[in-house]
């Protein structure tokens, strides 16, 4: 037999066998498929993922004249960051608690202390001493890498019922929502429709990998329960954030040191009304500034004259913020969403202002935002 017949009766032999595995076992490919299929990836994280999310009871007291200090509880969610007991939650979940509770899914429960909190990105990290039964810590994801409509998971602890998960899509991306800490705002934010209930705050947000891309935070409803709107915070601002807070216990927050009034189409009728001269239509009016303020020192300016607005007098006239770094600014919201995702301590920005009609640029170094403002 010749080296060619020979060759030609492998490949024979190989399309037979080949064709005997799909006549004869059908079901092989069905189980090839089925071991990668939604359902399966969905529940392989639920199954590898779910151990190391816990469930956070906070236990604080409310005095009352007649009754003395009356005991409060609420319950949340987190996930474990790292090997030395780390706990990544929202802030919310442990605003004012007096003590904090941490409850595996082995039943096991510890008590959890503080070590850092960051109420404008709405992160707080707690610590357990659980060597021996910690869960494996979860892996943070790219979320700059996200796409609309990648499948999401989410587990938690929605209404006490620990264990639960949802799943959903990614609905949206860049989001910016209000802060817990008022007149802040939350950049990069994940909007997802997997059900996110009270309880599921401070849980992981999870793709079908198993890796976190968020911070499961709240949602948008008129009920208070899931109406298909939840918001996550991204992991990259828990990457940035959370070392921080575990080295230092908080987190710097680039500060200008304004007080501001942000242009609108009614709030610019209203100053006009009111005898102000305006060239723009958006924009960022200084009204004031704060002690120590770094836009004061580089030169900035704030009203010069006083206007009733409704029932409130604002100082008008001063500059108005209408791009950092040559990025439009509309709002303060705009303004604070770019320092915190595009800026840090220490920096110098470029302000774009409009001061009596003419554009100007000043260079302002961004300090550190006081702990007490």
């Amino acid at each position: 037999m010749s080296s060619k017949q020979g060759l030609t009766r492998l490949v024979a032999a190989v399309a037979l066998v080949a064709l005997l595995c799909s006549v004869s076992y059908p079901g092989l490919a069905e189980e090839s498929q089925a071991a990668t299929s939604p359902e399966e990836r969905i529940i392989s994280v639920y199954e590898s993922a779910g151990p190391s999310v816990v469930n956070i009871t906070s236990l604080s007291y409310v005095y009352y004249r007649f009754l003395g200090n009356v005991p409060q509880e609420g319950t949340g969610s987190g996930f474990v960051y790292d090997s030395s007991g780390h706990i990544v939650t929202n802030y919310h979940v442990i605003q004012g608690a007096d003590q904090l509770m941490v409850t595996l899914t082995t039943g096991q429960t510890y008590t959890a202390q503080v070590v850092g909190t960051d109420p404008s990105n709405d992160l707080a990290v707690i610590q357990i001493d659980a060597t021996g039964d910690l869960p494996p810590p979860l892996v943070l994801a790219d979320s700059s890498r996200l796409r609309v409509g990648q499948s999401v998971i989410a587990i938690g602890t929605p209404f006490g019922l620990d264990q639960t998960l949802t799943t959903g899509v990614v609905s949206a991306l860049g989001r910016v929502i209000e802060s817990p800490e008022a007149n802040q705002f939350i950049g990069e934010a994940i909007q997802t429709d997997a059900a996110i209930n009270p309880g599921n705050s401070g849980g992981p947000l999870l793709d079908l990998y198993g890796q976190v891309i968020g911070v499961n935070s709240q949602i948008l409803s008129t009920s208070g329960s899931s109406a298909g709107i939840g918001f996550a915070i991204s992991s990259n601002t828990v990457a940035r954030v959370v070392p921080e807070l575990i080295a230092h216990g908080i987190y710097p927050h680039p500060w200008l040191g304004i007080q501001t009034l942000d242009l609108d189409a009614l709030t610019v009728a209203l100053l006009r009304r009111a005898g102000m001269d305006l060239t723009v239509e958006r924009g960022i009016l200084v009204t004031g500034f704060d002690s120590g303020s770094p836009a004061r020192a580089a030169g900035l300016q704030s009203g010069n004259q006083v206007a009733r607005i409704g029932q409130y007098l604002l100082p008008v006239g001063g500059d108005i913020i209408v791009a950092v770094n040559d990025v439009s600014v509309r709002s303060l919201g705009d303004l604070t969403v770019y320092l915190e995702e595009k800026a840090s301590v220490g920096d110098t920005v470029r302000l774009t202002i409009v001061r009596s009609g003419v554009e100007r640029t000043f260079s302002v170094k961004l300090a550190a935002r006081p702990t007490s403002t």
